[in-house]
């Protein structure tokens, strides 16, 4: 392919390369620019510049977070009055303790899902600091009981099979329990590489220890404990709507229990589904998918049904707008704006 029509239209929308570039940092966010170019067949200045190009631009992006190993999550409905759903959308995604926000056109608003210590401290940030926001008419909190897959497990799929083979590590597939509280938060100075990291997931050490206040050394080695113990989470992200997937759809769906973890692990193995999450309530599984617009809804639909007889979809809710994804504020069009760091609420 030539370079000119590889790199076409700079800044404004996703060419092949930068799609094959965006799965490329998905599979392997912080390999170094020459383990991504091999696999992308460039060099790793192209690769390097193109990165740089899509993530000053806000249409991709590497962050990280803390694993959800011991985590109290949970996916907020909302319900807001005429005329407020603005600013109570906003004031969601100013929260440090609410880390993704979505619009939607469905029985609520907004869907927030939310992060706490534990459960008293989930319920009082909930009903006080959610419930207690003007404009705001109800809330149900659905809590997450075993997280399937996330979208830090979603892939483009844009990458030829030899690159795969360059950067892929085999996944095992490992549903994630939620906890009823939080058994440990990271220290400070770990607590600093999350915030410092969060903002930009591919900071090399010595930019990482300057931001940390620490030496490059230690940046090093205290990252490279976390990763190596799976304290941290790493995932390259887009806009979904510039890269052809403008349709994000919600799911509240019903699985016998004897089949809930099956479900759930063969959903993770779909290329639509960015969420399988199982859920307090009726509605036992939470599931969301990117598809390439409402078109796709009855196809996918249908593919579920002959998937999975067991699972009955008893809601389907389009997201018109996410406002937050893992911290990260976004406008309208899907591009990266801002970072909220992440914080336990105080209440």
């Amino acid at each position: 392919m030539a370079p000119d029509s590889r790199e076409a239209g700079e800044g404004q929308h996703f060419s092949e390369l930068d799609l094959a570039l965006v799965d490329a940092l998905q599979a392997a966010p912080r390999a170094p620019w020459s383990r991504i170019g091999r696999a992308l067949g460039v060099d790793a200045t192209t690769a390097a510049r193109r990165w740089e190009r899509l993530r000053a631009n806000g249409l991709a992006w590497v962050s990280a977070y803390d694993s959800a190993k011991s985590a109290t999550v949970a996916y907020v409905e909302v319900r807001c009055r005429p005329r407020a759903l603005d600013s109570v959308g906003a004031a969601l995604a100013g929260m440090p303790w609410v880390f993704s926000v979505d619009e939607t056109a469905g029985d609520f608003d907004l869907l927030a899902s939310v992060v706490a210590a534990d459960l008293p401290a989930l319920g009082r940030s909930v009903h006080g600091l959610i419930g207690g926001l003007k404009g705001v008419r109800s809330t149900r909190t659905r809590l997450g009981i075993t997280l399937y897959s996330e979208g830090g497990d979603w892939r483009m799929r844009a990458m030829e099979p030899a690159g795969h083979a360059e950067l892929s590590t085999p996944r095992a597939s490992r549903p994630t329990p939620y906890s009823a509280h939080m058994h440990h938060r990271p220290p400070p100075a770990d607590q600093a590489l999350l915030e410092a990291l969060g903002r930009d997931g591919r900071l090399g050490y010595t930019d990482l220890g300057a931001a940390t206040g620490m030496s490059e050394h230690t940046a090093r080695r205290r990252l490279q404990r976390m990763i190596r113990d799976r304290d941290i989470t790493f995932r390259c992200d887009l806009a979904h709507p510039v890269a052809g997937l403008s349709t994000v759809v919600l799911y509240r769906t019903a699985v016998p229990h004897t089949h809930l973890a099956g479900t759930g692990n063969a959903l993770t193995r779909m290329e639509e589904v960015r969420l399988a999450v199982s859920i307090s309530g009726s509605d036992n599984l939470l599931v969301m998918a990117w598809l390439r617009g409402l078109h796709a809804i009855d196809p996918f639909e249908a593919h579920l049904a002959e998937r999975f007889p067991n699972l009955k979809v008893n809601d389907r809710t389009v997201v018109l707008h996410s406002r937050k994804r893992m911290g990260r504020l976004l406008d309208t069009t899907g591009r990266a704006i801002g970072h909220v760091p992440f914080s336990l609420p105080r209440v």
